[in-house]
């Protein structure tokens, strides 16, 4: 095609020639609505005489024409014309469907018809010649001896050193090192097989000081004969798409691999990781101390000094050895470091040649300078790590392996990654307050230490759930009065903060109807009531969902030496004989708490002392991959023949039925080895309800104190004695019966009478004769109190025996 020069004003411009091209333009309905001079001269025809009418009316008769395909945006093939004077013209066309843009927006399609053939590029054309040089391509020949014959300009600035210097050398010679070698053998195959071969590589000039991506296509020269005679190497500087292909591929895998877990520092080791090797060759990565404690992150402006925890760091070289902070150590960043910098200004700060920028940091750190000079740091990147607001702490990237600097794209890039990294390491920060917040919770609702008592030894193991969250597994060792002891375990359904809370009104519960001395079976009713309430409330308050709940409560008397136990849907007890045998004991299921309506059974055993008795919640058994009769007898396999003591029974329990990585649901185990009073700790009378008694009670106590020799308790013994006897008489029912219980630190007195009225303080008027009596027990003991029994009340007082 040639082109015409045309002037407008003072200025050149070209425009098509328009008698090289016949060109003509067809609207939707087939009907020419343009007519070039070229279209003219091919069928002679002038354009008044074929605008306006159907292109048809130009075909010979004999032309077939096949339309083009659905959705085809152009076509091309040979047509019959007719010509004004009647003889057929066979021509090939060109047609382009026009777009609303194109023209008067109608549509319809462009034909063209070449008309002018200038003829084929022949090597002795001026324009052959100046291909090779003047091709915006980089191009080098090689001879058949893979000899440098020729390269442009852009291929010589692209190595960085002139054609004349480089004639007659080989590929591996000129590139150097193991990708010259690579290089020589891509050109070696094209040259033995002849055939082209496309690939990727990374040049460097000798004045760079990073390697450019090239695409290479390697082709063969032939001889008219077909002989390859040499080879063609064409290279196109892919760098910014390579970059940006990286930069994009970086962004996409920070997205995938940021974030796994809501874990802070692991958050900010991926971080790390993402950076390494891609944007940098070291990374740092250093949290706010404040995290530290769950404080909110400072917002607004921010001032040096600043003390930062190392949470994460990365490097090219095995053992990170550029870390000059260990992590989890904490460091403190003056004014003139780049980490105080950019927090200070809010922003990327990028030092280049830190041995002249950062001078007065480094000098203020001579560690740090040692390894910047060792390492040959060139480049650092401080980006600080935001997020909603709030700054987290400052990642660090360093370059000392590579040589080329932080461009704009990579601060770019680099804030990016960063900003992603922060909302997840936020993320993070909350959800580990916040299950911290649950969890100290959850471990004030549940006793921290377990009392020392002489019934029994007790120990006790709690773990959370190691992803669902506090939940509402619970506890407890209740003293209760005459030496004996209540044991709890309980399961309220679902997890969160408010299965926590229900879990805490439950215990109160529990420890408040075990003060009344209920019996098993009754409290777990009470408890039941309880729970009804409790979703009767939840319900009123527009919480989705029903309270439920599971217990086991066990009593263990260790003067009888007999135990109770009654549960509400929750795994039944095991229990171990002192030889570590486990013992059948069926306690009958009964159904979880907050159904109602359904009475609760018990079931009582006499066990020998050393038995141990294990109460536990089901998550210790129940696992995805096994049952609760399984687990069941896994626990009981795992608690047979062990010996010692009871807190590293439970250490071992534990360790050997939970999975490694934590148990899927909370985990609650109480383990009790039972202990028996000797008779010889007890004594028991039998009272006459006559009031002339009472001194013969206040001489039993005497004596008996005398032969424990315990007699500096001996008249407070009395007092109390004396009292609780005297008000049995007076206002209690026969059979009366006084019993006293003593171990090393404690003395209860206990008095039993028929009757089932309670008795209860009150303060005596100034001339009234009597009413002092419980006021006066109350103010000599530790703790009294009453019980309802089979066949009346007991009243009991303990007081504390003085340490010798």
């Amino acid at each position: 095609m040639r082109t015409r020069k045309v002037t407008h004003g003072d200025e050149p411009a070209y425009a098509l020639d328009g008698a090289a091209t016949a060109r003509a333009v067809l609207d939707r309905e087939g009907r020419v609505v343009e007519w070039n001079e070229g279209a003219g001269h091919l069928l002679g025809r002038p354009a008044a005489e074929v605008v306006g009418r159907p292109a048809a009316e130009l075909l010979a008769p004999e032309a077939s024409c096949l339309p083009p395909p659905p959705g085809s945006l152009s076509w091309s093939g040979t047509l019959a014309l007719r010509h004004r004077d009647g003889h057929t013209v066979t021509v090939w066309l060109l047609a382009h469907q026009r777009g609303p843009k194109d023209g008067d927006g109608s549509g319809g399609w462009l034909v063209l018809c070449p008309l002018d053939d200038p003829g084929p590029l022949v090597r002795d054309d001026p324009l052959a010649a100046a291909v090779m040089v003047q091709s915006p391509c980089a191009m080098a020949v090689f001879d058949d001896r893979l000899r440098l014959r020729g390269i442009n300009d852009v291929m010589a600035e692209a190595v960085g050193i002139p054609e004349r210097k480089l004639r007659g050398l080989h590929m591996s010679e000129i590139v150097g090192g193991r990708q010259g070698e690579k290089l020589e053998e891509h050109l070696r195959e094209v040259l033995a097989l002849g055939r082209r071969k496309d690939v990727q590589t990374f040049l460097r000039a000798a004045d760079e000081n990073r390697a450019h991506a090239w695409s290479a296509a390697i082709a063969p020269l032939c001889d008219d004969t077909g002989r390859p005679i040499g080879v063609c190497v064409t290279g196109h500087d892919i760098t910014e798409q390579y970059l940006a292909r990286q930069r994009l591929q970086l962004v996409n895998e920070a997205s995938i691999r940021i974030g796994t877990t809501l874990d802070v520092r692991r958050t900010a080791q991926e971080l790390a990781d993402v950076c390494v090797p891609t944007l940098a060759d070291f990374v740092s990565v250093d949290l706010m101390q404040s995290l530290d404690h769950g404080d909110e992150p400072h917002e607004g402006p921010l001032s040096a000094p600043f003390t930062l925890r190392r949470a994460a760091h990365q490097s090219i070289t095995p053992g990170c050895p550029e870390a000059v902070v260990e992590l989890g150590r904490t460091d403190v960043y003056p004014a003139t470091s780049p980490q105080a910098a950019s927090l200070s200004v809010g922003h990327t700060i990028v030092a280049t040649d830190p041995a002249n920028t950062l001078v007065d940091w480094l000098a203020w750190d001579p560690l740090r300078s040692a390894r910047v000079k060792e390492l040959g740091v060139h480049t650092t990147m401080s980006v600080p790590i935001r997020a909603r607001g709030t700054t987290l702490g400052v990642a660090v990237l360093t370059r000392f392996k590579r040589l080329d600097p932080f461009t704009p794209d990579d601060e770019l890039l680099a804030e990016e990654v960063t900003a992603r990294a922060a909302v997840c390491i936020d993320n993070a920060r909350r959800y580990s307050r916040e299950r911290e917040t649950a969890l100290a919770l959850q471990r004030s609702l549940l006793p921290q230490t377990l009392p020392r008592m002489p019934a029994l030894e007790a120990a006790s193991r709690y773990l959370p759930a190691a992803q669902a969250g506090v939940g509402g597994d619970w506890f407890d060792v209740i003293p209760m009065s005459g030496m004996r002891v209540a044991m709890v375990v309980g399961d309220v359904v679902g997890h969160g903060v408010q299965a926590s809370a229900t879990m805490g009104r439950l215990r109160t519960a529990v420890r408040t109807l075990a003060d009344v001395d209920l019996a098993p079976d009754e409290l777990l009713t009470h408890l039941d009531d309880l729970v009804v309430r409790l979703s009767e409330e939840a319900g009123s308050e527009g919480v989705t969902g029903e309270v439920g709940a599971t217990c086991l409560y066990v009593v263990y008397d260790p003067v009888t030496r007999r135990c109770t136990f009654a549960r509400a849907g929750h795994p039944p007890p095991v229990v171990l004989d002192p030889d570590g045998r486990p013992m059948e004991v069926h306690v009958p299921s009964g159904q979880p708490l907050g159904l109602g309506g359904l009475p609760f059974e018990s079931a009582e055993l006499e066990l020998p002392e050393g038995t141990v008795i294990a109460l536990y919640t089901d998550g210790l058994i129940e696992t995805r991959d096994r049952d609760i009769d399984a687990g069941q007898e896994l626990l009981a396999n795992a608690l047979s023949g062990r010996k010692g003591p009871l807190d590293d029974i439970c250490r071992e329990v534990v360790q050997s039925l939970l999975p490694a990585g934590g148990a899927p649901d909370d985990v609650a185990l109480l383990l009790a080895r039972t202990r028996g009073l000797r008779p010889t700790q007890v004594a028991t009378w039998s009272i006459p309800a006559d009031p002339a008694f009472v001194a013969r009670t206040r001489q039993y106590v005497l004596t008996q104190m005398a032969l424990w020799g315990i007699s500096e308790a001996a008249f407070t013994a009395e007092l109390v004695v004396s009292e609780l006897v005297t008000n049995a008489i007076r206002h209690g029912a026969p059979p009366i019966q006084l019993r006293l219980i003593h171990d090393e630190t404690t003395l209860i007195c206990e008095v039993s009478d028929g009757s089932g009225t309670a008795p209860h303080l009150r303060r005596a008027k100034t001339f009234d004769e009597g009413g002092r009596g419980l006021l006066l027990v109350a103010q000599l003991t530790q703790r009294w109190g009453s019980r309802h029994t089979e066949d009346g009340k007991t009243i009991w007082a303990e007081l504390t025996l003085s340490e010798e």
